[in-house]
């Protein structure tokens, strides 16, 4: 029972993770008249005040001592945090200029584009079924290319970026918020210097918007950090192929915001296009979903047939022991 109630407030924080990530293009348009990059870096500053206090209570500074010590993760860090500052910044960007539908079609295909970095980047072997789904992702991006009139430039920009954040993050190895702290202590500084000199230079909004446009500036942290908490809850309680399921609501509900509150246009071509994407995730999830099964599958064969060899073992005959009486 216990098990069963772990699964579900795991699930539970799992929705509440990618559920917050597909609501937040309401939340930065609030945040106008400031620009991307400004938010961008009160988004930096802040995240490393909610992540400091949230490992403060929890008492976890242990990692801190032993990643100082080991250069090459201080490099992959540096390179995470400056591949999430293009995403992060691009995607403010994206949602305060109209560009919703597109910046979601961003987190559709990157799966598509992590598995494809697999394959060039780690020599990965694909399944037959992934390799068809990677072929309609890109006939995907050359639908949308001609609907556009160019190549879905946001979109890409955000998927590799965001995966190349994923590949950077699985070689560290830090837990959520440790690595989340670590790549927002390397941003703090330049973000911290940029905000001094756009208020010495009479074009930051902190202050001049009044003191509720200053909260939610600040609250720009809360918005990071929080999400992140949920999905390392989710992460420890339900499989990974749950978590694969998840992160499709988060472009789902970019892409419906963007469609029925933001009213950006979709023609037919887009449409084409999307669903290209989502025939390509079909078969992906498939695949995936199949691969688990047959594991599970094997695993469990495999420990039947130990225990049926270590049956007769167990059944061998017990030696008696000596019970001749002690000789006087």
């Amino acid at each position: 029972m216990e098990g069963k109630n772990e699964q579900r407030a795991g699930l539970l924080y799992g929705i509440g993770a990618y559920g917050m990530w597909g609501l937040v293009p309401l939340f930065w348009p609030l945040l106008e008249p400031s620009g991307a990059v400004e938010i961008l870096a009160h988004r930096m500053v802040w995240s490393l005040g909610v992540v400091g206090v949230a490992l403060l209570a929890l008492r976890r500074w242990a990692w801190i001592g032993e990643l100082v010590r080991k250069p090459r993760q201080l490099g992959l860090i540096a390179v995470a945090a400056s591949v999430i500052a293009v995403n992060w910044g691009l995607y403010i960007w994206s949602v305060n200029n109209g560009h919703v539908v597109e910046a979601s079609l961003g987190y559709f295909i990157n799966p598509l584009v992590t598995i494809a970095m697999g394959v060039l980047l780690l020599g990965e072997r694909l399944r037959p079924a992934q390799w068809a789904a990677v072929a309609i992702g890109l006939a995907a991006v050359l639908v949308l290319a001609i609907g556009y009139g160019q190549p879905p430039w946001i979109s890409l920009v955000l998927a590799f970026s965001f995966a190349t954040y994923g590949l950077m993050k699985k070689k560290v190895g830090l837990g959520g918020l440790e690595s989340l702290a670590a790549e927002t202590a390397v941003l703090f500084l330049p973000a911290l210097v940029f905000l001094l000199w756009l208020g010495a230079d009479g074009g930051a909004t902190f202050l001049a918007g009044g003191a509720s446009h200053g909260v939610l500036l600040a609250t720009t942290g809360l918005v990071t950090a929080i999400p992140l908490i949920c999905f390392g809850a989710a992460a420890i309680r339900v499989p990974l192929s749950v978590l694969g399921l998840l992160q499709y609501l988060a472009p789902v509900f970019q892409f419906s915001l963007g469609i029925l509150y933001f009213h950006e246009e979709m023609p037919a071509e887009r449409w084409a296009g999307f669903a290209l994407v989502w025939v390509a995730l079909v078969v992906l999830t498939w695949d995936a979903l199949r691969t688990a099964r047959r594991s599970r599958a094997e695993a469990l064969r495999l420990a039947v047939q130990a225990a049926r060899t270590a049956a007769p073992a167990d059944k061998a005959p017990v030696a008696k022991p000596d019970i001749t009486p002690l000789q006087k």
